[in-house]
Parts: structure tokens; C-alpha cells; sequence
């Protein structure tokens, strides 16, 4: 009997003086509702196959068959409910691509079975080209934010249509670095990061709306950078995809080739 500690719950129960017809009336009458499984959860009532006797208030009463005839209603199932996303917050640091962040919070926890709250945080990719102090960071400190050039063809009708078009630019960089997250994506939209290859010279349009108003430039474009600077660059449609590249001109005209030509995002 040591090892079945259900069975000596149920001979102390039956232990016990006979008590009033309705405190033996289930899970309910003894305010019984427990989670897992729990052999001191006992009570004396009806069970689902009509008979009457010891039976069960806990959660693995379910599995066992062995609840008391209102276990349902005395146990509902209660899912956790969480509050609606809070706004995103700002970028965790500025003049580098970092995260943002929002949040939830549990309204009412689980019971009975029910199902577990969700994750309470979620964090999206963020950069920030203004420090707190409100002046514009420095363009070499910047990762450049990179695509495929095929996607400035679509830019360039939307800017047209708009009447927003504004003469851009061109810079050739050589790559130094490259992470090998660069080829293990094998999704249709990373197929032209293929072509980021080690010690090849790229070619990065600055059109619109990247071209930025103000500084006339497209952030992380490296002006500014010292000669032989290495400067930081980041592939969008794959955060493992990143790496270094120098800086070696800017072109006015824009000619860049069709293979290695990329677009600033």
C-alpha cells in the first residue's frame, strides 16, 4: 500500500464518518479542482458510468475516467487571454542595426488544462540614423541595408508615377567578408545573394526613397569613411546574411552591371 498513495487517499476518505448526502454530491460540494494528477483530490459522488462512489476532481481524471459527475462544470477548461501588443518601442540603440521591441501581458492564467499563454515579447529588426541627441549619425558607422537591383526597377515606376523621382547614385565597393548565412537560404527571394562573393568589386544604386532629403545620400553608404575603411553591410530577407566591404567610388552616372548590382533599402 506505501507505493499506491491514490489507493491510500481513497481507504482515508473511507475512513472518514458518513457525511450529509450533499457534501458527498462531487468536485463542486467539496470545492475540489486540481491540476495534474493528485490522489488526495477525492470525493465521494456520481461518476460517468452511473455508478456511485469514490471519484476524482483532478485534471488526469479526464485520462482515467474516473471524475465525478460534475467535474466539467466545477473544472471548466480556462485558456490564458493576454492583452493586445503594445506599441513598438524605439531602436535599442541608434546608429546600428539593432531590434525594437513589444510587449503583452497575461490577463488571466490558464486553469483546468487550458491552453498556455503565449510569448508576451516579440522583436522585429531596427535601425536608427539619428542619436538621442537628434543629430544625424555618421554614414561609416551605418550598415548599409542591401537587396537585389531587380527590385529598383519597380521603385523607380513607383517614383515616376508619383512624381517623387530624384537623380541618384552609384557606389562600387569591394567585398572583404562575407557570414555563410549568405548561401544557406534556399527561399526564391534570397536566390541574388549568390552573387556576394569575397574579393568581388558590387555596384549599390542610392535611388529614391532611399535617397534621403536632406543629407542627399543613402544611409550607410560609407561617405565620409576613411580610405580602405571597413564598413558594415546587411542583406534584407536574411539577418544571417551580412558582412564588410571597402569602399572604392562613387559613380554620378549610374552603369552598374546586371549580376553584381545591388540597391541601398
Amino acid at each position: 500500500m506505501a507505493g499506491c498513495p491514490r489507493w491510500a487517499a481513497l481507504l482515508a476518505l473511507l475512513a472518514l464518518p458518513a457525511l450529509p448526502r450533499r457534501a458527498n454530491a462531487g468536485c463542486a460540494a467539496r470545492g475540489l479542482c486540481c491540476p495534474g494528477r493528485d490522489p488526495a483530490c477525492l470525493s465521494v459522488g456520481w461518476r460517468p458510468d452511473g455508478s456511485h462512489g469514490p471519484c476524482y476532481c483532478d485534471q488526469a481524471c479526464a485520462r482515467t475516467l474516473d471524475c465525478c459527475h460534475d467535474y466539467a462544470e466545477a473544472c471548466p477548461v480556462i485558456p490564458c487571454v493576454v492583452s493586445q501588443w503594445s506599441v513598438w518601442s524605439g531602436c535599442a540603440e541608434p546608429c546600428k542595426t539593432t531590434y525594437r521591441v513589444r510587449r503583452r501581458h497575461v490577463i488571466r492564467e490558464p486553469r483546468n488544462g487550458g491552453e498556455a499563454c503565449p510569448p508576451l515579447e516579440e522583436r522585429a529588426g531596427c535601425v536608427e540614423y539619428w542619436t538621442q541627441q537628434g543629430t544625424e549619425c555618421k554614414q561609416s558607422l551605418i550598415p548599409a541595408l542591401i537587396t537585389t537591383g531587380g527590385f529598383g526597377k519597380a521603385r523607380k515606376k513607383r517614383a515616376a508615377a508619383d512624381g517623387n523621382e530624384r537623380a541618384g547614385y552609384c557606389v562600387e565597393f569591394q567585398l572583404v567578408a562575407i557570414t555563410p548565412g549568405c548561401l544557406q537560404s534556399h527561399h526564391s527571394y534570397t536566390h541574388w545573394m549568390q552573387y556576394l562573393r569575397e574579393g568581388h568589386t558590387v555596384c549599390v544604386e542610392c535611388q529614391h526613397p532611399a535617397l534621403d532629403s536632406r543629407s542627399l545620400h543613402c544611409y550607410g553608404d560609407g561617405s565620409g569613411s576613411k580610405k580602405n575603411q571597413l564598413l558594415h553591410w546587411q542583406a534584407v530577407g536574411n539577418a544571417q546574411c551580412k558582412g564588410t566591404w571597402k569602399r572604392i567610388r562613387q559613380l554620378d552616372t549610374c552603369s552598374c552591371p546586371s549580376v553584381h548590382s545591388f540597391l541601398f533599402i
